[in-house]
């Protein structure tokens, strides 16, 4: 990660850190900090501008709000602290937290510190510099990881209020089609067909669970020798939820090809220790105690749906200069391509 983060004096300055006045909030709210500060800005991500921090030899990550007008509920970091912090002592491993810091007049937006996970990350799924042998072990990893979250208690955890009861489906679709909406720049009917469709297929029956909402190989830190989950990194879309939803999201990278996504690995599966669609969700129905998944392509078309409307945010966000990556624009302006394929794979639903 160190190789991808740019210092803070050479940032745009919407991007900089105030570091006299954030080292000043650390010597009060971070135990053990000391020393002189200093910061880097990490380059991969989309939405919330994240740094690298070091300060007497220990290092540190901060997840702020980006700059700027937002869209509404978005860059959720408030909530990000708060799931980080219950899942401390899980079955599912995060980043230790700090502290979270709610205002604005220490470096203008609302921010929180936690630790720095050391450990490898794959940016590409394909994982070309890996043997067969370890990728099809991190691709494991992840399958179960992803059941550990779904079978973790959220009530016990403090996480009851974490999101509304019932109705997941309705208020997701909901949710995204007004960010759709306040994003929009231009007519996409695949976009407008789906979101006049999706609300009449949603299944009868909802599971809850906890709902990470971006539970994808970025965005996950691996031991440094041993193909493990060391880290979940970005739960800022994290709600209560359908943990079949929670999981199709991970898996919609196998209907996508790597150049209609840049996760996407349709033709690459069952090569080279890539799993196929049908063998990673048996694994991930036997870790969960399932013996299937019923309405598979109505979860994988939902999540082509709100993964649409999220490139559209974050298209929007590259055009007014708040983007926390300068590959915002290019990446966003994908909506159209994902809610086309959205909308022919919601072809299958019924079958």
């Amino acid at each position: 990660m160190d190789n991808e983060a740019a210092p803070v004096d050479q940032l745009e300055q919407r991007h900089r850190l105030d570091l006299d006045s954030l080292s000043r909030w650390m010597k009060r709210n971070v135990e053990g900090f000391s020393g002189a500060l200093s910061a880097r800005q990490f380059g991969i991500g989309q939405s919330n501008p994240t740094y690298l921090l070091e300060a007497g030899g220990k290092r540190y990550v901060l997840r702020r709000k980006p700059p700027g007008a937002l869209l509404p509920s978005a860059h959720a970091v408030d909530r990000e602290y708060r799931i980080l912090k219950a899942l401390a002592d899980s079955d599912v491993p995060v980043p230790r937290v700090h502290a979270l810091c709610t205002e604005d007049s220490v470096i203008g937006t609302m921010f929180f510190v936690m630790d720095y996970v050391e450990g490898r990350q794959y940016p590409d799924p394909k994982m070309p510099d890996v043997s067969s042998a370890e990728r099809a072990a991190i691709y494991d990893a992840i399958n179960d990881t992803a059941a550990r979250l779904h079978k973790l208690d959220y009530a016990a955890l403090g996480l009851a209020d974490y999101g509304k009861p019932g109705n997941f489906f309705a208020r997701q679709i909901d949710r995204f089609t007004r960010q759709y909406r306040a994003a929009e720049m231009e007519k996409i009917d695949a976009m407008d067909h789906l979101i006049e469709a999706l609300p009449r297929y949603i299944p009868a029956s909802e599971e809850t669970a906890i709902f990470h909402g971006d539970f994808k190989l970025d965005n996950m830190i691996f031991h440094p020798v041993r193909p493990r989950v060391a880290a979940v990194l970005d739960w800022e879309l994290s709600t209560l939820g359908d943990p079949r939803a929670d999981f199709a999201y991970t898996m919609m990278i196998w209907r996508l090809t790597p150049e209609e996504y840049r996760l996407g690995i349709a033709g690459l599966d069952g090569k080279g220790g890539i799993p196929t669609e049908t063998e990673y969700l048996e694994a991930y129905c036997r870790r969960s105690g399932r013996s299937a998944i019923e309405h598979w392509d109505f979860f994988i078309v939902f999540n082509l749906f709100r993964l649409a409307a999220i490139l559209q945010g974050i298209m929007v966000r590259a055009i007014k200069g708040n983007a926390a990556n300068a590959l915002a624009r290019d990446y966003g302006g994908r909506a159209r391509a994902i809610a086309e394929i959205g909308w022919r794979e919601f072809q299958k639903i019924g079958r």
